[in-house]
């Protein structure tokens, strides 16, 4: 009865529009107050949940991400990548999914990739006659590189409900399939731009060349600096954020130079705001996760799979349709932090590595960014190319087959995963 109180109290609450922070808490009381638990013992495991040097980092990577998208890194990737690739058919597409695989180094956030680039991206291949639908599928599938390529601050919230992954691993272990999402993604929109004879990306002039790339790689550092500095053993994933935050600080203005000083109120509410959101979301699916843990939610869940077949291949299967399926209707954040602990000791049970789980739920779930109906990308792709949700889920068909092809592989080839942290992770 408590199961059914909890799940179904937090699916009513969904269905009425409540924000998912709010209903978890809620349903988490109602629960509570039927097992008969003091509601201190509730705000006693949000506090700590939040309790964790881990999460340090999230605030530092946010911010370093508002600077550089504020401070015009998202014209200057997209030079860099046109310098690169955009010259060939289906230029502008290929430069759009390169853009995404450069920004997602830096903002770790596919929504942030969707907005920023988007809003000007999209415009620009309509513009050049590339088809409304496949302007947006392209940009909303490229933008769940931002998950997977370090840094990502959706990781440090997996570290942290898996108990002590190393965050460096899992930056590494998404290195390598954050790369293979981007080249699957860029040969699907070749393919697709050569059969529909889209046009080719405008020609630059060789002087532009020298300070596009200066001013493209300056950029581009700021993930270096965070990823030399955690694989070096130099800082910690939270000192690397800080040194990445203040390097992005100086880069935009005085380097870049594009904004003044005063905007940097600006960022820090908005860095504040979408911090304040993440850190309630984690708070709020602690409690939640802990009442699961209480009810023996994942117990009952490992041994209700593990019975269905003994191939471990199945298993992992079966873990890859129910994060399909709940990320089509939950967000990422709070999935992260109640999936964890239901579906991690199913997978280490299957064969699965704590990090090997940790990559293939980022992806797993980052197409349930794009995916309808709570597809959040999705929207802000449909919202900023100017047609419906409908329309948008079309275009996006060809690009959700690579996407699973993609996740297949990461599942069922471990190294993909696991190869980078082995060598690099000491």
């Amino acid at each position: 009865m408590g199961i059914t109180i909890l799940f179904a109290s937090f699916i009513i609450f969904l269905i009425l529009r409540f924000p998912i922070a709010l209903s978890l808490i809620l349903s988490s009381l109602i629960t509570g107050f039927y097992l008969d638990i003091d509601p201190a013992a509730l705000v006693q495991r949000m506090v700590g949940g939040l309790n964790s040097f881990s999460l340090l980092a999230i605030p530092f990577f946010i911010l370093a991400g508002e600077i550089m998208n504020e401070g015009g890194i998202s014209r200057r990737l997209i030079d860099l990548a046109n310098v690169l690739i955009g010259k060939i058919r289906g230029g502008l597409a290929l430069v759009n999914v390169m853009t995404s695989t450069f920004f997602g180094g830096i903002s770790g956030s596919a929504l942030a990739d969707a907005s920023s680039l988007g809003s000007v991206l999209i415009p620009m291949m309509k513009k050049q006659g590339y088809d409304d639908d496949y302007s947006v599928a392209v940009t909303v599938s490229a933008a769940t590189q931002g998950v997977m390529i370090p840094p990502s601050h959706n990781m440090i919230i997996y570290a942290t409900a898996a108990g002590g992954v190393s965050v460096g691993a899992l930056f590494m272990g998404g290195l390598l399939p954050g790369l293979l999402l981007g080249a699957a993604i860029m040969a699907l929109t070749y393919f697709l731009a050569v059969k529909r004879n889209y046009p080719k990306g405008e020609v630059i002039t060789r002087d532009q060349v020298p300070r596009i790339l200066r001013e493209g790689f300056l950029g581009l550092f700021t993930a270096v600096i965070i990823m030399g500095g955690i694989l070096s053993g130099i800082f910690t994933a939270t000192e690397s954020a800080a040194i990445g935050a203040l390097y992005a600080f100086i880069i935009t203005f005085f380097v870049y130079k594009d904004i003044k000083i005063s905007r940097m109120g600006i960022i820090l509410v908005r860095t504040f705001k979408t911090l304040a959101m993440v850190l309630f979301l984690i708070g709020a699916s602690s409690a939640f996760g802990w009442l699961l843990a209480v009810l023996k939610v994942p117990a009952m869940v490992s041994n209700a799979l593990l019975s269905i077949s003994p191939n471990d291949a199945v298993t992992l299967l079966l873990i890859i349709i129910i994060l399909l399926l709940l990320g089509m209707v939950m967000d990422m954040a709070p999935l992260i932090l109640i999936a964890t602990p239901i579906l991690l000791p199913v997978a280490v049970s299957a064969g699965m590595d704590p990090v090997h789980f940790g990559v293939t739920l980022m992806l797993a779930l980052a197409i349930g960014l794009v995916t309808p109906p709570v597809g959040s990308v999705l929207f802000v792709g449909s919202a900023i190319g100017k047609m419906s949700i409908e329309r948008a889920t079309r275009g996006m068909v060809p690009f959700y087959g690579i996407l699973i092809l993609v996740l297949l592989l990461v599942t069922y080839i471990p190294s993909l995963s696991l190869y980078l942290p082995s060598v690099l992770v000491k």
